[in-house]
């Protein structure tokens, strides 16, 4: 790894040590087709058959329920297209929330246009939605809702068990885009009526372009892509079989025990350095709020006067790497769609708020050559008297 101070988890990851060695194994050692009938097919077979157990359990899932994908927009894409395609004949009403990540917004934008109804539940300041609107909203007409487990700007975390609770007894299905919140959060299919959700390897320390798609026995509908029969036909083309035993490894090592120490970690991190901010004189807010209950990796902060542009470019040149907001949109002229949606496209946070988001390998050095080079800059522009 670099000598740069990582802080922008939420993108992506850094491949673990273990992670690679099972990659580097499997690259070498294990590259048979896994539809073919020979042996080196079977030994692939196998390979991504056991990573496919591993990943099952993680969620309480069965084995045969996860389908793998190349990551979290294409699992997001197919559980709303292929759902609200299917069907259609009973409503065209799909609940949504205003703060999705786009790769569920966009395809929800495409199927407006095709006719169906969006219903994109508000916000309060905290990032949280209101399960009086969800309700409110749901009708005989909803074929589908979506809503994210935990958000990828500012961390609040959604009422996953109670929608599911309210749908089980209701023709919509639910999905969640688990993408941030798996690796943190206990999540348990079967305790919150969950019917389909979606992760990507590598957000967890595994490789890019893998993920799976987890989709309870008896919600059927046609493979998104196109071509063979791989995933029992659900999902077709070559199965990345390195991959899959990379994300397995990611998995494996992820414990609930290990879950839980992540949070807290993540929790005094955030407190440590709203600490020295303010011992510091840093006027700044946090978008959302410190909570045990949020994805505690993520921490977006209002830094008063002072541009994200000029922030980021500051932190960049220090040798830190923080987000404006996320990742696939990072380098876009266009405001954050959750901080507008938090606080009003006028807000001042828009402009002048950065996302710092914690990994496995983050410390407390890290933490304060963070917060040197953000009083440094605030310093510096404080100097010049004017507005960055």
């Amino acid at each position: 790894m670099s000598d740069e101070i990582y802080l922008d988890n939420a993108a992506t990851t850094p491949v673990s040590q273990e992670v690679y060695e099972e990659l580097m194994d499997k690259y070498k050692n294990v590259y048979g087709n896994a539809s073919t009938l020979y042996g080196l097919g079977r030994q692939s077979r196998a390979v991504m058959e056991h990573a496919r157990d591993i990943i099952a359990k993680s969620i309480n899932a069965d084995t045969d329920d996860i389908i793998f994908t190349s990551g979290g927009t294409e699992s997001d894409n197919t559980a709303i297209m292929q759902t609200a395609l299917s069907r259609q004949s009973l409503g065209k009403h799909i609940i949504t929330t205003a703060i999705e990540h786009e790769a569920i917004l966009k395809p929800c934008a495409a199927l407006e246009k095709m006719g169906f109804k969006v219903t994109y539940l508000p916000v309060d300041e905290n990032g949280n939605i209101s399960l009086a609107d969800f309700k409110a909203a749901l009708d005989d007409q909803t074929i589908l809702v979506s809503i994210m487990t935990g958000n990828n700007e500012v961390g609040s975390v959604m009422p996953i068990h109670e929608i599911g609770e309210i749908l089980k007894n209701h023709q919509a299905w639910f999905h969640t885009d688990a993408v941030q919140a798996y690796g943190l959060l206990n999540i348990d299919v079967q305790r919150d009526h969950i019917d389909m959700l979606s992760t990507s390897a590598h957000k967890i320390n595994g490789p890019k372009m893998i993920g799976f798609l987890y989709k309870r026995n008896g919600i059927n509908f046609p493979s998104f892509v196109k071509g063979g029969d791989q995933e029992e036909k659900r999902r077709a083309g070559t199965e990345n079989v390195p991959a899959i035993a990379g994300f397995g490894k990611a998995v494996e090592t992820i414990t609930e025990a290990e879950k839980a120490h992540r949070q807290a970690k993540y929790l005094q991190f955030k407190k440590y350095i709203a600490d020295k901010l303010t011992e510091n004189g840093v006027d700044f807010e946090v978008n959302g709020q410190i909570s045990k209950d949020n994805l505690n990796h993520v921490f977006n902060i209002w830094l008063k006067g002072i541009s994200t542009y000029v922030m980021q470019t500051n932190l960049d040149l220090a040798g830190i790497a923080v987000s404006g907001g996320s990742a696939c949109t990072a380098g876009s002229i266009e405001p954050s769609h959750v901080l507008v949606a938090m606080y009003g496209k006028d807000s001042p946070r828009i402009s002048e708020s950065i996302r710092i988001s914690f990994g496995r390998y983050n410390t407390y050095e890290d933490l304060d050559q963070l917060v040197a080079a953000i009083v440094k800059t605030v310093n510096r522009v404080k100097r010049k008297g004017v507005k960055a």
